[in-house]
């Protein structure tokens, strides 16, 4: 990495947000494109590129890049789409052993209970939540909708999105850690 790429790197980590929407705007459409590579469709390129973004503004402080920032962001694409992968091989397994072991799969009064109670803590979660955050949380875990499709929905910025959807998983995993 030269030094240019450490001042760059040392921006983001000071909080400067000029330099991360460069480095986003630098390097968004490349890496979408890297990801179309590995994934079905356009909309979950994006959401993975976002995703990415995202969770680089959150972990600013503590970024240690040790290779090129291109060849950082260009891998941690290619993981994220190998996690992506590996998570729908775990729920189309778990879809198949479901439907094929349905029958014999029964809740016990606990499991009802504790289903029942996590889906209290959710709603009283999301309902305490400001209500653009709650709703963007809404349209996206239980409507399917993408980043940029509630962006355009409630006309706000996919930015806007990604924070209001940062905050909801925050608060929810705060009042979850219990059941998680």
């Amino acid at each position: 990495m030269d030094n240019a790429e450490r001042n760059i790197i040392i921006q983001i980590a000071g909080g400067d947000l000029k330099t991360f929407e460069t480095l986003f705007r630098k390097h968004y459409e490349m890496l979408c494109n890297y990801a179309m590579n590995f994934v079905p469709d356009s909309d979950t390129a994006e959401e993975i590129v976002q995703d990415l973004f995202y969770a680089l503004w959150e972990k600013r402080r503590r970024l240690k890049i040790d290779t090129s920032i291109n060849s950082y962001l260009f891998a941690s694409v290619r993981n994220r789409c190998l996690k992506y992968h590996r998570h729908r091989n775990v729920e189309s397994s778990y879809r198949e052993y479901y439907i094929t072991h349905s029958s014999e799969i029964e809740a016990t009064p606990e499991d009802v209970t504790r289903f029942e109670e996590v889906n209290r803590i959710v709603s009283r979660t999301l309902d305490a939540l400001p209500e653009r955050c709650s709703r963007i949380f809404r349209l996206n875990r239980f409507e399917g909708m993408k980043y940029h499709e509630i962006a355009k929905k409630l006309f706000v910025s996919v930015k806007t999105v990604e924070s209001d959807m940062g905050k909801a998983l925050k608060l929810l995993r705060r009042n979850l850690k219990d059941y998680l």
